[in-house]
């Protein structure tokens, strides 16, 4: 039933005729285009969808439209006034307190409302008032400094700047972002872009610069197609740099935005070699009809392959812009500088902007390929100088940096803060409809039987049924639901693996993979002998649970058909906004599903609310998809926080076995270590072994698995740091000292060292029920050392993490301040795993889908975090996104050990706290047993 409503929203009264039973959050949303408010759970547990309502903080998806009547209400999109940005806003610039910025708007009109009521609040205020506010990125420090400098900033009637801020504290808004006092109507339609990947057709004028693709060298020269992208190697990926007739600078990549500040950091690349700055270089970013062809953004790949292509480049551009100026001028290029945007003649003084060079100009130049590896020591070497020919190919030394190495402030946090980003999820078209899926009650489950009368009968409502896929379309979610609740369905269901024989099944149905994927074996010389002889002979099996990536906005789609009933389909195009980190992969998928051309295929990533590894498939899409063919409309499909739960994939469970053999000084001698299922990724250690048998078993696994970031490194290091720290203890050893018997990797070394000495090891004994621990690892070419302090209530057993030092080696720091933020998120995310995050299954069904049931870290989680960086340029540089996470489990765990002499062996550590059946230690004095 529909009636008018009357809503004051953002100091401006609005009328709406809808359901007063849907939900506030959706009339938001879907009637007003407020988009600032998000979708995070549906239950009120996550506070993305938060508004201010009569000045207090609500929970949008929880208040019904009809509520709501009659109230004053504030969005993020109504919070700035006259074109400056409320001072929790700016704090948040200022502190670059965003990393996928999902969670942003509801962060900021929970923090003002705190301030409001309260401006001089505690720290313990603050987290008390935040609570009910998630941050799957775990920015939990930056946001908490964002809170107090708005505190400081206004008690002094200031703006939120201040020195230690990352972007001087720039708090006005610029022009172009929209901060509406009132409610925004509906967005107008998306704009259409071509569908090849060749370069943007728009581009027709300047300067295009190009790491030459297969698909860029079929487009342009018209040789034989470009070959399969399965085939190809990880390296034919080609970022593309175009300088327009107005001197603005485009960098074209096919990577995805899911959190990691990408976009920051290729403009600072692309700023470094063109000698600008960061602000002056668009990125454009996950677009089949735009970018080049990309594998994907997993693996910590974008820095060591796209960022290093994009260095050349760069560094090509500058030299075809001092070319080009030296034969305007008919100078030698030596005498000439780039500078500001500009060629610059030191002799004569002229000079020349980049638009005065591009103009009147369509010239396609390509980069000089040469191998990455073999000359990444000149990279890195001040004095390096390009051979006669390699001039364009040679980036920048990392000892001049001037740009690249530095703190740059995110390049559209302004969005983020005002709610104008907009996320898969927040994507319109005219005429749009809602569509929602029928779900099995179980994995595995066959559908027998199906009455879909009462749904169809409901206006507005399209049932789509094609074998066992069921869904509906309608002009709203709550219809659309309404249509789902009414379908009569039958299914059958099997039994299946419960969670308490996981472990053993696991070990008992090995799965026979071939490729990258199946089986990894590696030994070195013979671990049996060297257990003959050791003087302690050590087993244990180490277990972690299968655990779900819940980044904040759920997997969502936006699909359009054109021309899909013309000629038999042979004309058809197809749009899709989705969240995915892998752009291509999707098209793929959705070429197969749909019989299509990929060329006929668009996939379109905005900036995603994170993945962690778990958005690399199109679920989302092809759903979207199949409805809007049915509907012969634009669809939109978001799943609910319970699908995300139950249908996504999860982090791989699994079981480790470890033996070693050690002699009587510390020197570990051989190890035995059989991973069944949770994967190879960190399986190989660094420490001086000599004897090994290290082996991977793939499993059958009763649960739908894939990537979680960096993959199973995170399992088989807690399994073998861990292991580490018994030997220690069974030796009487310092833990640290028995690692550094047996390390002679400089880089490991290092990282343990420096962490070591920031936490100050060694040099005090830890209080009554706290303990200290340690742990350090490497993947992806990067290497990490944690150490953290715990404290165990001796009243309820909780363990609470109360620091963690961690330093971290990733070759040359390009931007410092993401790199930090990355670590901070990734210890708060690994420290969700290690203590009690985990996914409750019995016999095909989920028992725990929804953050009420299923807990992550939240504000009173957060330690006190220092990072400590290591900025190695004598090596290349690699991704900082993954490797953070692989120390923070064992540490933990090995600090509980030392806090209650109670080993744990199986994550999560402590879900309902250490166990109760040993006393804690009443001393203050560090327990020694093993």
């Amino acid at each position: 039933m529909q009636i008018p409503l009357s809503i004051q929203i953002n100091g401006a009264p609005q009328a709406v005729e809808i359901d007063p039973e849907r939900t506030l959050l959706s009339v938001l949303r879907d009637d007003l285009g407020l988009t600032g408010a998000k979708y995070g759970c549906g239950e009120g547990k996550c506070g993305a969808c938060t508004v201010l309502m009569d000045g207090e903080p609500v929970q949008a998806c929880s208040v019904s439209a009809g509520a709501a009547a009659g109230s004053h209400l504030t969005t993020i999109e109504g919070l700035a006034q006259g074109g400056q940005l409320h001072p929790v806003q700016a704090a948040f610039v200022a502190e670059g307190a965003l990393q996928c910025g999902y969670c942003t708007p509801g962060m900021i009109l929970s923090a003002a409302a705190l301030l409001e009521t309260n401006p001089q609040p505690t720290d313990q205020e603050i987290l008390r008032a935040m609570q009910d506010n998630i941050c799957r990125c775990g920015s939990y420090p930056r946001i908490l400094a964002a809170i107090r400098r708005a505190i400081t900033a206004s008690a002094s009637g200031e703006g939120a700047s201040d020195e230690g801020g990352i972007d001087g504290g720039v708090h006005t808004l610029p022009a172009d972002v929209p901060v509406p006092a009132r409610s925004i109507q509906a967005g107008d339609p998306l704009p259409v872009a071509p569908d090849s990947s060749a370069p943007d057709p728009t581009v027709t004028e300047g300067l295009f610069i190009a790491y030459p693709c297969p698909d860029l060298v079929a487009a342009v020269y018209g040789e034989s197609p470009a070959p399969d992208p399965a085939t190809r190697a990880l390296t034919a990926i080609g970022p593309w740099v175009h300088i327009d007739a107005d001197g603005a600078i485009t960098a074209y990549v096919g990577k995805a935005e899911v959190g990691q500040n990408l976009r920051t950091t290729l403009a600072q690349i692309v700023a470094e070699e063109l000698r600008v700055a960061a602000a002056d270089v668009r990125i454009v970013l996950g677009d089949t009809g735009r970018t080049p062809f990309d594998l994907g953004t997993f693996g910590s790949r974008t820095t060591p392959i796209t960022g290093a292509q994009l260095w050349r480049t760069g560094a090509t551009a500058r030299n075809l812009l001092l070319d080009l100026a030296a034969a305007t001028w008919n100078v030698d290029r030596d005498g000439l500088t780039v500078e500001n945007g500009a060629i610059r003649d030191s002799a004569t003084g002229r000079s020349a902007s980049f638009g005065d060079l591009a103009r009147d100009r369509q010239l396609l130049h390509l980069v000089e390929v040469v191998d990455l590896d073999a000359d990444s020591d000149a990279d890195s070497d001040a004095d390096a100088q390009p051979s006669a020919g390699m001039a364009a190919s040679v980036p920048t030394a990392q000892s001049v940096w001037r740009v690249a190495g530095q703190p740059a402030p995110r390049v559209d946090a302004h969005c983020f803060v005002t709610g104008a980003h907009r996320f898969a999820s927040d994507q319109r078209l005219p005429n749009l409809l809602h569509g929602k899926i029928l779900r099995p009650p179980a994995f595995h489950a066959t559908l027998e039987s199906l009455d879909t009368r009462d749904a169809e009968a409901m206006d507005g409502v399209t049932v789509v049924h094609t074998d066992d896929f069921v869904g509906v379309t309608a002009p709203d979610e709550l219809t659309a639901q309404r249509a789902l609740d009414a379908i009569r369905a039958r299914w059958r269901t099997t039994l299946q693996v419960s969670q308490p024989e996981l472990f053993e099944y696991l070990k008992a149905n090995p799965l026979e993979l071939e490729g990258r994927r199946g089986p990894y074996l590696a030994v070195e010389g013979s671990v049996a002998t060297a257990l003959d002889s050791a003087h302690l002979a050590h087993t244990q099996s180490y277990t972690v649970d299968y655990i779900a990536h819940t980044p904040l906005e759920p997997r969502a789609a936006l699909a359009q058909w054109t021309d899909a009933g013309s000629n038999d389909g042979q004309d058809a195009r197809l749009t899709v906004w989705t969240g995915t980190q892998r752009p291509y992969g999707v098209r793929a998928e959705l070429a197969a599903a749909f019989e299509l051309p990929e060329s006929q295929i668009r996939v379109i990533v905005p900036d995603t609310g994170a993945g962690y590894g778990g958005k690399h498939l199109g679920d989302a899409a092809i759903e979207a998809v199949r409805l809007a063919k049915a509907a012969g409309q634009p669809v939109k499909v978001v799943w609910t926080r319970q699908e995300e739960f139950t249908w996504a994939y999860f982090r791989p469970a699994g079981l480790i076995e470890i033996t070693t053999g050690v002699d009587a000084e510390g020197h570990v001698s051989a190890l035995e270590l059989h991973n069944y299922n949770s994967g190879a990724a960190g399986i190989e250690c660094l420490y001086d072994i000599p004897n090994r048998h290290i082996e991977y078993h793939p499993a059958d696994a009763p649960l739908r698995q894939g990537a979680y970031r960096s993959l199973s490194a995170t399992s088989n290091h807690f399994a073998r740091e861990t292991h580490l720290d018994e030997l220690a203890h069974a030796l009487g050893l310092d833990p640290l000292e028995l690692r550094l018997r047996n390390l002679s990797h400089p880089r490991l070394l290092a990282v343990f060292r420096a962490a070591a000495e920031r936490f100050g090891w060694g040099q005090a004994t830890p209080a009554a029920q706290h303990g200290f621990g340690i742990a350090g690892g490497f993947d992806k070419g990067s290497y990490t050392a944690a150490c953290v302090e715990v404290v165990v209530n001796p009243a309820n057993r909780q363990v609470k993490v109360v620091r963690v030092v961690q330093a971290y080696d990733c070759g040359p720091v390009i931007n410092p301040d993401t790199v930090r933020s990355q670590v901070e998120g990734a210890i708060l995310q690994g420290l969700g795993g290690a203590l009690f995050e985990s996914v409750k299954f019995a016999n095909g069904r989920i028992l725990n889908p929804s953050f009420s049931g299923y807990r992550v870290p939240r504000f009173a989680d957060m330690p006190t975090i220092e990072t400590v960086l290591i900025d190695n340029r004598e090596v290349a540089a690699v991704g900082a996104g993954e490797t953070p996470i692989i120390a923070i489990a064992p540490a933990i765990g090995n600090a509980i050990f030392q806090a209650t002499g109670v080993r744990l062996r199986a994550m999560p550590l402590a879900p309902r706290g250490v166990p109760m059946d040993v006393p804690l230690p009443a001393t203050d004095a560090p327990t020694d047993a093993a």
